[in-house]
């Protein structure tokens, strides 16, 4: 030994310190989301969940899931749009996500055909709500096509409009869209992508 004191190396600390951060960063946020819920300050919690097909973000409020975006739809984009519709009182949450979580996981698995969860409607109106609306009501391992849909909000002519509100649907999966194919039976357009579309219809069975 030559008796010198090698000198720390400077990245290895930065890493370590970001390493020993980020448990204390989960630790805070979610000390301050039980504080902003227990004052009355959370109106929008939201938190990312795991799927087969890649990470979604889900945020809910009093009245139920409000947003669900599917892994290529920008989070960003989805919480500045419930800040801007919902209420800026938006923070991540994650506990409070639970029970959405629980039935998402069931449904990918395939032990649950139906979603118990509630829905808050604030983001759909108008025709697009009541297309929406009529999503809702497709059950499990059934289509519907984009006319049909229409017919059911009430124009049957505007079968392109109930194509927009597909694809506008802030709550997929929960409200699925999914199922609504076109009129030959070919599977369409999905916010998440066709494969993604095909796979969730034979999951239930639809195709």
């Amino acid at each position: 030994m030559n008796g010198r004191t090698e000198a720390p190396d400077p990245e290895a600390a930065l890493w370590e310190a970001a390493r020993d951060a980020r448990p204390r960063a989960s630790e805070l946020a979610a000390a301050v989301a039980a504080r902003a819920e227990g004052e009355g300050l959370l109106d929008v919690a939201y938190a990312t969940v795991e799927s087969p097909y890649g990470e979604l973000m889900v945020a809910v409020t009093d009245r139920g899931v409000v947003q669900l975006s599917l892994p290529n739809y920008s989070n960003e984009e989805a919480l500045a749009r419930l800040a801007r519709e919902v209420s800026p009182r938006v923070l991540e949450a994650p506990a409070r996500l639970d029970p959405v979580r629980r039935e998402l996981d069931a449904y990918f698995s395939g032990s649950r055909s139906e979603f118990t969860v509630r829905v808050d409607w604030r983001l759909s109106h108008g025709f697009r709500g009541r297309v929406l609306h009529a999503i809702a009501g497709i059950p499990y391992g059934q289509t519907r096509s984009y006319s049909e849909l229409a017919a059911e909000a009430g124009n049957p002519r505007a079968f392109r409009a109930a194509g927009t509100a597909c694809g506008a649907n802030p709550v997929p999966l929960i409200v699925p869209c999914h199922r609504v194919v076109k009129t030959d039976g070919s599977p369409g357009n999905y916010g998440g992508g066709p494969e993604m579309k095909l796979e969730l219809l034979r999951l239930e069975r639809a195709l």
